[in-house]
This record gives C-alpha cells, sequence and structure tokens, in this order.
C-alpha cells in the first residue's frame, strides 16, 4: 500500500523470541533512532504513536507470539475511535508459510469501532486485499502512518491477545493479575510487587 513501510523490514524489526502462549509484546522498528515512535500496553489497551511524517522508515506495534505454525481463521481489534483507522493503518501484517498478507482497517468494514479480518469481511468489503492462506510464521499489528491508535480486545484465531507479563502495576488491577500465565501470581499483590522489583520478588502463583 501506498505509503507504508516496507512490510518485511517491519516484521523482522518486530519480531521478538515468541512463547509457548500467545502473547502480545510490544516493540518498536526505528532503525534511524528517531524516537518518534512509541508502543506500550496498560488497562487492556496497546498505545501506538508514530509522531513523525508517514515517510519516515519507522513503526510502532506489537508481535503476537505462540501462533505459529496454526492457520490464519480471523483477527480483530477494537480502536478509540474509527478515526484513528488511518489508511491501511493500523494492520495486521501476517506472515505464513505461502506469502506475506497485510489486513489493514480500511480493508473492512467496522461494526462500531471493531474492524475484524476473516473471509467474510474481507469479502463484504470488496476483497480488497486476500485473506491468509497457510500456516502462521509470523503476525504483528501495527502502524506506521503518523498519528496515534488505541487498540484493545486484540485477537486473533479467536484468541484475545495480551502480554504475557505485566508491564505496569496497572496491569495488575481489575483482576488483570490472572490474565498472566508465565508468571502466574496468587493475587493482585502479589502481581504489584513483581513489577515493582522488576521480577526479583518471585511470584506465588
Amino acid at each position: 500500500m501506498r505509503g507504508l513501510v516496507a512490510v518485511a523490514a517491519v516484521i523482522a524489526a518486530l519480531a521478538i523470541v515468541g512463547t509457548s502462549a500467545a502473547a502480545l509484546v510490544p516493540g518498536v522498528y526505528d532503525p534511524g533512532n528517531t524516537g518518534c515512535v512509541h508502543a506500550t500496553f496498560s488497562n487492556g489497551v496497546l498505545h501506538l504513536e508514530k509522531n513523525c511524517p508517514t515517510s519516515t522508515n519507522a513503526a510502532a506495534g506489537a508481535d503476537i507470539t505462540g501462533l505459529e505454525g496454526q492457520p490464519f481463521t480471523s483477527a480483530s481489534f477494537t480502536l478509540a475511535s474509527t478515526s484513528q483507522c488511518q489508511g491501511g493503518s493500523p494492520r495486521f501484517d501476517v506472515q505464513t508459510t505461502t506469502g506475506f498478507f497485510f489486513l489493514g482497517c480500511n480493508n473492512v468494514i467496522p461494526v462500531g469501532n471493531t474492524y475484524t479480518f476473516d473471509a467474510a469481511t474481507i469479502a463484504a468489503a470488496g476483497n480488497q486485499v486476500p485473506v491468509p492462506t497457510g500456516d502462521i510464521v509470523s503476525i504483528s499489528v501495527l502502524i506506521d502512518v503518523e498519528g496515534t491508535a488505541d487498540l484493545t480486545d486484540i485477537t486473533v484465531n479467536g484468541q484475545v491477545q495480551v502480554p504475557a507479563t505485566p508491564m505496569t502495576a496497572n496491569d495488575c488491577k481489575n483482576g488483570g493479575w490472572q490474565t498472566f500465565v508465565s508468571p502466574a501470581f496468587k493475587n493482585q499483590g502479589d502481581c504489584v510487587s513483581w513489577v515493582a522489583t522488576n521480577g526479583r520478588n518471585a511470584p506465588n502463583g
């Protein structure tokens, strides 16, 4: 798509060693060290920023690990506002055993603020992009257009994606501590303690 950085480069840059369970891994691609891209996850929100021109070779996003070898069936995310959909950004970049597939927010018709990518929704929007075939090798969600995006309820193949470990104390609150499995926590305080000590206080889950 016009105006978007090379997909292969973004996928390579955001790629982080996967874990055994599906997990969201925020990261940035910034080979020029511009400092203009940021990716954070807190309170169930993946916040992505690109504070530089779209033409700048940089992107903010998150890898989705642990789905390798599965066939792609569906993916979705909800934006804080449909105005955060800028062209094909945010989008899912899906690398499979048969090639690269790019699923941009402009390639489907949202229901409210939710963008769902599967065979039916892609067809309903005029088959602007092909449905991913083959088995997943890697998958990420990202922005590389100037602006911000706040994504919630990120799902792939029916699984809601969250970080494997809490990134802030807020991630432990409102039952968030129960969503983590590696490590697992006994309660909210156990989770907050682990975050506050950068993992030095071992979890009791």
